[in-house]
C-alpha cells in the first residue's frame, strides 16, 4: 500500500484545501476514521437537527451529507478510470445543481447513514486495492492533471472541511 502524499503537480491548486486538510500519509486509514467519527456525530442528530439550516440559503444537515455522498462517488469514480489508465478527460461538476435532485426532505437521517457506510466502504475497498503504479497514474478532471492518489486525499480532506463546518455552523461547537 503506498504510504505518501501526492505532489503539488498531481491536482488542480484548488484542491489544497482539501488535501491540506488530511494527516499523515495514509489517506486510506483517514477515510476508515472518518466513517466511524462521522457515523457517532450523525447518529445523536435528532430529525430537526437534521433538517437543520444555518441560514435560509444554505443547504441541511442532510443535504451537506448528500453533497458529501455525491463528492465522493464522482471522485472515486475519477480515480477508478485513472487507476485503469483511462485517458478521457473527464468533465467537472456543479454541485449545486444537484441539491434540487437530492429529495433530501423525503429521506430519514438513518437511510443517509447507511447510503454513506455504503459508499464509504466501497470507496476504502477501491483504494486498498489500487497497485502503487495504479495510485501514480494521471488523468485529467476538469481541465487540470489529477491522480489516483490525490482523489484519494480530496475524498478525505473535502469531508474533513464539511464535518468542520457542520460543527461549527450546524452544531455551534468548533471541532
Amino acid at each position: 500500500m503506498i504510504r505518501k502524499r501526492p505532489e503539488s503537480s498531481e491536482y488542480n491548486p484548488y484542491y489544497e484545501t482539501y488535501i491540506g486538510k488530511v494527516k499523515g500519509d495514509n489517506f486510506i486509514q483517514n477515510l476508515i476514521e472518518q466513517k466511524f467519527e462521522t457515523l457517532a456525530v450523525l447518529s445523536k442528530l435528532s430529525d430537526e437537527d437534521w433538517n437543520h439550516k444555518y441560514a435560509p440559503e444554505k443547504w441541511t444537515v442532510k443535504e451537506v451529507m448528500m453533497h458529501i455522498m455525491d463528492t465522493e462517488r464522482i471522485f472515486a469514480y475519477r480515480a477508478l478510470r485513472v487507476a485503469r489508465n483511462d485517458g478521457t478527460p473527464m468533465p467537472g461538476f456543479d454541485q449545486n445543481d444537484y441539491v434540487p435532485f437530492y429529495n433530501a426532505t423525503q429521506r430519514s437521517g438513518s437511510s443517509i447513514m447507511a447510503e454513506y457506510e455504503s459508499i464509504r466502504n466501497s470507496t476504502i475497498s477501491l483504494f486498498e486495492n489500487l497497485s502503487d503504479d495504479d495510485y501514480g497514474r494521471r488523468g485529467e478532471a476538469s481541465g487540470s492533471p489529477v491522480s489516483s492518489l490525490s482523489l484519494g486525499y480530496m475524498i478525505a480532506g473535502h469531508e474533513i472541511h464539511h464535518v468542520q463546518l457542520l460543527h461549527e455552523r450546524y452544531f455551534n461547537k468548533p471541532v
